[in-house]
């Protein structure tokens, strides 16, 4: 099977070159040689590789930069997925394509299901959701996958963040009054490359959440992820309103992948699992290779 992934120097995209590779022949491409905010250029590369199955692991994921870049954002997250539909059911490929909690408002006390009504509060959410719905529109087989809080042992991540600020500050202050899941990017790829051959032949298609189990504030995700590297940096739990940024973000969106997992059986570890399995990989890498 010949798989065409975009994304493959971001953090899914860089483990699915990996994990995707016993399923077929991966065809992989990084911004400079896919821009998704080029119609033409994706149109080109999807009839070059003449794929069975597009992975669609690229996106704008600058949140409170696309309030100002909110037609960037759109052209990358709602547009270009469109074009992949539109040339995955010319070709009569499939597309599995990512999408984020950050469709929904946050005001929901129990976590969100795939049939809870989206609003998004900011700009990346809303070119997020429109990507969602450019996907079905197209009408090709596909699966979308949202996913929340997703970080990993390279990138740019609130993990490698949180790390090298405690490196650098004596105390930390860390929004505690925003709720979700963290998801470490290696099990998404992991999930995905087990659906790829079922999505591929059109076993399964629709819309399912895929995220770690359990849920934490950002400043309980960074007090963990100090504790678990034995860093004794105090890290200070502050309000939304005490931590002002572009893009409102919601209050709690925690995601439930119960879905997901009674049809396949695949659901994601606890977050504090995966966060101590991604800290043990980040110890044995030095800076140039994150």
């Amino acid at each position: 099977m010949k798989i065409l992934l975009t994304g493959k120097k971001g953090q899914i995209g860089w483990e699915l070159v990996r994990s995707l590779a016993p399923v077929g022949e991966v065809f992989s491409f990084d911004h400079a040689s896919l821009d998704l905010a080029d119609p033409d250029q994706i149109v080109a590369r999807v009839r070059e590789v003449n794929p069975e199955l597009i992975v669609n692991a690229a996106a704008y994921t600058a949140v409170d930069r696309a309030e100002d870049e909110s037609e960037l954002a759109t052209q990358v997250n709602a547009v270009a997925p469109g074009i992949l539909g539109e040339q995955a059911k010319r070709l009569g490929a499939a597309l599995i394509h990512y999408s984020t909690d950050y469709v929904f408002d946050g005001t929901q006390s129990t976590p969100y299901v795939e049939t809870d009504s989206p609003n998004p509060l900011n700009a990346y959410g809303r070119s997020k959701l429109a990507g969602e719905r450019a996907v079905l529109a197209a009408g090709c087989r596909h699966l979308i996958l949202r996913t929340s809080w997703v970080y990993g042992a390279r990138g740019r991540n609130f993990v490698l963040t949180i790390l090298r600020l405690a490196h650098a500050r004596s105390e930390l202050r860390v929004v505690d009054d925003q709720v979700g899941a963290p998801t470490w990017c290696r099990d998404v790829a992991t999930a995905t490359t087990r659906l790829a051959k079922q999505v591929a032949v059109g076993d399964i298609q629709g819309l399912y959440h895929l995220a770690a189990k359990g849920a934490t504030s950002w400043c309980g995700f960074a007090r963990e992820i100090l504790k678990l590297r034995g860093i004794d940096v105090p890290v200070r739990a502050i309000s939304t309103g005490e931590y002002p940024t572009p893009a409102q973000r919601p209050a709690s969106s925690v995601l439930s992948s119960a879905a997901l997992s009674a049809r396949w059986k695949i659901a994601l570890p606890e977050w504090r699992i995966s966060l101590a399995n991604c800290l043990r990989e980040t110890g044995s890498l030095d800076a140039q290779d994150r």
